[in-house]
């Protein structure tokens, strides 16, 4: 049964400019995503598809960005394709409203990233 479904857009620009500042990047992103993004070049686009996918998690949740909180949720990637890694506290929140598994995609393309997350429970 699916638990909710939510939906971002980034704009890459916009989030590159955000970008130049340090404590920007310490108040929003994980090692983990810090680490990916460096791995190529600091490229923004990294970023902001993380950035969506947090977003797209808080609103399939409908908990808000601010209640789940930004280093809470992260994006990892891996050969097998994006997942969502969820800190004990954001794991009580998905636990609460049944959810079983994560499921979350995201793209680029121009100067937009996009993330969709679904809550399955």
């Amino acid at each position: 049964m699916i638990k909710g479904v939510g939906v971002d857009m980034c704009s890459i620009s916009r989030l590159g400019k955000s970008l130049e500042n340090p404590r920007f990047i310490e108040k929003v992103f994980t090692a983990e995503e810090k680490e990916y993004a460096c791995a190529y070049g600091k490229n923004p686009r990294h970023f902001a598809s993380a950035f969506a996918a947090k977003e797209a998690l808080a609103k399939a949740g409908g908990w808000g960005i601010a209640r789940m909180g930004l280093r809470n949720v992260w994006l990892s990637r891996s050969d097998t394709g994006p997942s969502i890694g969820l800190s004990p506290f954001a794991l009580s929140l998905v636990e609460s409203i049944g959810v079983v598994a994560v499921h979350v995609s995201v793209t680029h393309e121009g100067d937009f990233a996009v993330a969709v997350v679904v809550l399955e429970g």
